[in-house]
């Protein structure tokens, strides 16, 4: 028989004691699922008067809050940050086509649907926004296992951007035209692939990496020190290396997964300070880019339980789900390995977390709905 998990409180919180006694007991549950290995989570109030976080695992080895971890998809609010930047500066713009940034080589080919190449009715918006019609790389392909299935299992996979290219060519099929987005609603379909196509525009529109651009844009002026790009060092020398990655009880290691994803490395406290800064317009200098942000809600075809803006996921915590209270929405994003950042604007709370699960995706939802309960009772 296991022992029961042991749970890790951070030095600095600041709830009263029947809070945390709840938060306690439900990051204690999780961490005691069957499939669950750790789980690291903070929350915090909009004003930071109120806040908390502890990691629970194992007794025998138990997780420090505020370790780092990779946060996988959640590094979409960084990447539409960076767009969103760059658009401000002039160096892109939102309703371009893809090709006025990427050469022939890159978008030939891209989204051919019905014998029709469809890749130069593709904008930077349509990527932003999940409503181009590509597929995701990460989804079924013709001729072998799909990424998600290689993470699933624990398995390590290797890739680059033009591996990318030729999977979406070659061995997977767009879903649907690229949509008017001038329609009051859209279709739309979650796809890696378009944030990848995302990271090499401002790379080619800046002149600069994609590591060197989160340095300067987000993470050096917002002191976010323990939050750094897979193959890179984090900015604080002294920073511990990142929690591990399991599938269920069983640890793996996925080095060229995390590397070729161009997901992040970062701790919760820098999730949320990052969170922060952007909610209050603190990486932009023009407001509509903020605005931007949620300016749609289409429901995403491949994961109908979510809303997607630009880089943005909504998800509506509903009676069915917190029986008795009035409906909450959460606006972030969340990661394939069980990672979340979201804020709850009806109570201006701020959540981060993870489970480091390979199989993960679906862990955050219902336990930020727990977690919005015992905070609101």
């Amino acid at each position: 028989m296991e022992s029961p998990p042991t749970t890790t409180r951070a030095q600095d919180n600041r709830v009263p004691a029947d809070l945390d006694a709840r938060l306690a007991a439900l990051l204690g549950n999780l961490a005691a699922r069957r499939g669950i290995h750790h789980a690291d989570i903070a929350l915090a109030s909009g004003d930071g008067a109120r806040r908390w976080s502890a990691a629970a695992g194992p007794a025998d080895h138990p997780p420090k809050p505020g370790t780092p971890f990779f946060i996988a998809s959640v590094t979409k609010r960084f990447i539409i940050t960076l767009v969103l930047q760059a658009h401000e500066r002039g160096e892109l713009d939102l309703a371009a086509p893809i090709g006025r940034y990427l050469p022939a080589e890159t978008t030939t080919g891209l989204h051919v649907l019905g014998g029709i190449d469809r890749t130069p009715a593709i904008t930077v918006r349509h990527l932003a926004s999940h409503t181009s019609g590509l597929p995701d790389h990460f989804e079924k392909r013709r001729g072998g296992p799909s990424l998600n299935e290689h993470l699933a299992a624990g398995r390590d996979a290797v890739w680059t951007f033009e591996d990318m290219l030729r999977t979406t060519r070659e061995r997977q099929r767009p879903h649907f035209e690229p949509q008017d987005l001038t329609a009051a609603r859209q279709k739309a379909r979650y796809s890696d692939t378009g944030f990848q196509l995302l990271i090499r525009i401002v790379e080619t529109v800046t002149g600069r990496p994609f590591a060197d651009l989160l340095t300067e844009r987000i993470l050096a002026p917002l002191g976010l020190e323990r939050t750094w790009l897979p193959g890179h060092r984090p900015p604080d020398p002294a920073t511990a290396g990142p929690s591990p990655l399991h599938a269920g009880r069983r640890r793996v290691e996925l080095p060229s997964l995390i590397a070729s994803s161009n997901d992040l490395y970062g701790t919760t406290g820098d999730l949320l300070a990052f969170q922060r800064a952007l909610l209050a317009g603190g990486l932009f200098t023009d407001p509509r880019s903020l605005e931007r942000l949620t300016e749609r809600r289409n429901r995403l075809r491949n994961i109908p339980v979510l809303r997607y803006g630009l880089g943005t996921m909504f998800f509506t915590v509903g009676r069915l789900m917190s029986p008795g209270r009035r409906p909450v929405t959460l606006i972030g994003h969340s990661g394939a390995t069980g990672t979340w950042l979201f804020h709850c604007p009806e109570l201006d709370l701020h959540l981060a977390g993870t489970v480091d699960q390979t199989g993960g995706q679906a862990v955050p939802f219902r336990f930020m709905a727990r977690c919005l309960d015992a905070w609101r009772s």
